[in-house]
């Protein structure tokens, strides 16, 4: 669980963040799986851009993210979610947070 303070510094270095990985109208498959979790282990913070023709809605699929990955949502501002999960590789921690 992340602290406010530490939720609002996460959305200040998500501002300048382009989406990295899209949702479609198949929603969450295998291969959005496996691109998130080297994404978590790369990056730990991204964007999620879902798409107009995705059956589930944003809400549906930051909840499937949250389950799936054990992973923050940092926000959602339209179309687009930002998630944050700590990198369990070697204890690399990419962002330092207060």
């Amino acid at each position: 669980m992340i602290t406010p303070k530490q939720r609002a510094v996460l959305r200040a270095l998500s501002n300048t963040l382009d989406p990295v990985l899209q949702i479609g109208k198949e929603g969450i498959t295998k291969g959005t799986e496996l691109q998130a979790e080297a994404l978590f282990e790369a990056r730990e913070l991204f964007k999620i851009k879902v798409l107009k023709n995705c059956v589930l809605s944003i809400k549906e699929i930051a909840d499937e993210f949250v389950n799936m990955f054990n992973c923050e949502i940092v926000q959602i501002i339209g179309n687009k979610i930002s998630v944050y999960r700590h990198s369990s590789r070697n204890n690399i921690k990419h962002i330092q947070l207060p």
